[in-house]
């Protein structure tokens, strides 16, 4: 009777421990218009998580980000921006006025997300995926600007981490998108 007892007990401890996500696809955030979006409907998809801010020297990525979700989205690609305000209070402002700001600049129509924290205490937890080794099981890293780019394969497994001078429509994530 002890066993079956000290089984349950174990069995229920298991059951309310939460398992952390072990792929990209395990994740669903917010888009910036407040709608539910899992993440797990990008399968079969490369994806190139971008932290983005209106106000930063790097802004104008979103305007060389859309022309290479264009001509690449109908090859199994996409680019979510998530606005970040970490980094010198950049991106101030709400969703509703990153979401204009960016429609009216730039012509984003790739998926935006509501605005999170990419780095510190209130990190969001899809950022702790991306920059833990331990999480993702790839590397780990850390987000050191506004426009750093996260490689998401296929599979919903992490393939790299490019830094903010990187242009996005550079010759090693064009290459990456092209499967070469």
């Amino acid at each position: 009777m002890k066993i079956i007892a000290l089984f349950s007990v174990a069995l229920l401890a298991v059951s309310f421990t939460s398992v952390p996500p072990k792929s990209f696809y395990d994740f669903k955030v917010k888009s910036i218009d407040g709608t539910d979006f899992s993440l797990s409907q990008l399968k079969g998809k490369k994806v190139m998580v971008v932290n983005t801010a209106s106000k930063c020297g790097f802004t104008p990525q979103y305007e060389i980000l859309e022309k290479v979700y264009k001509q690449y989205k109908d090859k199994n690609f996409v680019i979510i921006g998530f606005p970040a305000n970490n980094f010198g209070s950049q991106e101030p402002g709400t969703n509703k006025e990153i979401s204009e700001f960016c429609t009216a600049k730039f012509g984003v129509s790739f998926p935006m997300m509501e605005k999170i924290s990419v780095k510190g205490d209130d990190m969001d937890p899809l950022y702790k995926w991306l920059t833990s080794k331990a999480l993702n099981g790839k590397m780990d890293s850390e987000v050191k600007w506004n426009f750093q780019k996260y490689l998401i394969d296929e599979n919903g497994s992490l393939v790299d981490v490019i830094y903010s001078k990187e242009s996005p429509d550079s010759e090693k994530i064009i290459a990456w998108i092209n499967g070469k």
